[in-house]
C-alpha cells in the first residue's frame, strides 16, 4: 500500500491556491515598501495607521456591496448615491427631532430611528435596482448609472445643495469612537466582511451567486430562482451602502448630497485588484479586505506627498487601467496553459526495425 502524500503547510497551501491573492500580496508589499521609502518618518507612525483604520471602512463597505453584484456578473454603480441619500435622510431626521437642549433619554430613540430609516432606505433602493435588472433584463451598468443620478438628485433636492451638520455625540461615536483601542468603524467593517464571507462560502444563497455569475442559463436549469437571487443581491448591496453612509456622516459630522463621488472608482478598483471577476463567477472577501487596505496605504501616501485631487483621480484612473490589462493578460495566459494541458498528446510511434537480410 502506497503512503499518502504529505500535506503541504497551511501557508503554502493558501499561497498556491489562488494566483490572484498571490499577485495582490506582491502589489501590497510593493506599495508598502514604496510608501515607507518615500515617507518613512510620516508613514511608519501609529498615528498614520490609526488614521487609515478610521478612513477605509466606508470604502470597504461600498466595495463589499459592489463585490456581491460583480460575482453575479452585474455591478452596482449607485452605491455612492445610495450612501449619500440614506445619510441625508438620517441627518435630516436627527437635526429636525433633536435640539441642543434635548434630554439624553430622547437621543437614543431618535438615533435608532434615523439609523433604521437609513438602512431600510438602502434596502429599498437596492430592491429598485434588482427589480429593474432582473425583470426588464437591462444591463446593470445602465440601470445603476441611472439610479445613481436619481438617488443623488433626491438628496440634492432634500438639502438644496447645502451640508447638514450638527449631530449628537452618541451618533458621532460610530465614526470617531474607539473600543478596546480600535476604531468603531473598523469593527463595523470587519463584522460586515465576516457576514458576507459566511454567506458566500457557507450558504445556498452564496453558492447561487457564483453559479449565476458563471453561467446564468445553467443556473436556471439547475432550479435556482435567478430573479429572486439578483433582487436580494442588490438589496444586500444597498444595505451595505447605507451602512457606509452612516459611518461617513458620523465621521465628518455633516451630510452632503455629493460626498465621496470618487469612491465609486475606488470601489471598482478595489474589486479588480482583489481579483473579483468582472464577468462574474469568482470573488473572495479576503482579497477585498487586502485590496482596500492596499488602496488606503496608497491614498495615505498621496496625502503625505500633498497630491492634489486632480493628480489623485488621474492616478486612480491609470491604476485601474493597468489592473484591468494585467488581469486580462494573466487570465489569457492561464487559459492557454489549461488548454495546452487538456490537449491530448499523440502516442509515440514505435521504431520499426529493419529485417536482416
Amino acid at each position: 500500500m502506497s503512503e499518502p502524500a504529505p500535506r503541504k503547510p497551511l501557508l503554502r497551501r493558501i499561497l498556491t491556491a489562488d494566483d490572484n491573492l498571490n499577485r495582490l500580496i506582491l502589489v501590497s508589499v510593493a506599495i508598502f515598501a514604496a510608501m515607507v521609502a518615500l515617507n518613512p518618518d510620516s508613514f511608519l507612525t501609529l498615528r498614520n495607521f490609526v488614521s487609515m483604520s478610521y478612513s477605509f471602512p466606508e470604502l470597504g463597505l461600498l466595495a463589499l456591496g459592489l463585490a456581491l453584484c460583480m460575482i453575479t456578473g452585474g455591478i452596482d454603480l449607485s452605491v455612492v448615491g445610495i450612501a449619500n441619500l440614506t445619510s441625508v435622510l438620517a441627518a435630516l431626521l436627527m437635526v429636525s427631532l433633536l435640539g441642543p437642549d434635548s434630554p439624553p433619554a430622547a437621543v437614543v430613540p431618535v438615533l435608532a430611528l434615523a439609523i433604521a430609516v437609513a438602512l431600510v432606505t438602502g434596502v429599498l433602493a437596492g430592491w429598485c435596482n434588482g427589480m429593474i435588472v432582473s425583470r426588464f433584463r437591462i444591463h446593470p451598468v445602465l440601470v445603476t448609472l441611472g439610479t445613481w443620478q436619481v438617488f443623488s438628485g433626491i438628496a440634492i433636492i432634500l438639502t438644496k445643495g447645502y451640508a447638514v451638520p450638527g449631530f449628537p455625540d452618541a451618533f458621532l461615536a460610530l465614526g470617531n469612537g474607539r473600543f478596546l483601542g480600535l476604531p468603531v468603524p473598523l469593527y463595523l467593517f470587519l463584522a460586515a466582511a465576516a457576514v458576507v464571507a459566511l454567506v458566500l462560502n457557507r450558504t445556498r444563497f452564496g453558492l447561487s451567486l457564483f453559479l449565476i455569475g458563471t453561467n446564468e442559463t445553467a443556473a436556471r436549469f439547475a432550479g435556482i430562482p435567478v430573479r429572486s437571487v439578483l433582487v436580494r443581491t442588490y438589496m444586500s448591496s444597498g444595505f451595505l451602502a447605507a451602512l457606509a453612509g452612516i459611518i461617513m456622516i458620523a465621521r465628518t459630522n455633516q451630510a452632503k448630497a455629493d460626498y465621496g463621488e470618487s469612491y465609486i472608482l475606488q470601489a471598482v478598483l478595489v474589486n479588480l485588484l482583489a481579483g473579483v471577476r468582472w464577468s462574474g463567477g469568482y470573488g473572495r472577501v479576503t482579497g477585498v479586505l487586502l485590496a482596500v487596505v492596499t488602496l488606503q496605504m496608497l491614498s495615505s501616501g498621496f496625502n503625505m506627498m500633498r497630491f492634489n485631487n486632480f493628480a489623485r483621480d488621474f492616478t486612480w484612473g491609470v491604476f485601474l487601467i493597468l489592473i484591468m490589462v494585467a488581469n486580462h493578460l494573466f487570465t489569457e495566459r492561464k487559459r492557454r496553459r489549461e488548454s495546452a494541458a487538456a490537449t491530448p498528446r499523440p502516442a509515440p510511434t514505435p521504431n520499426q526495425e529493419t529485417p536482416s537480410s
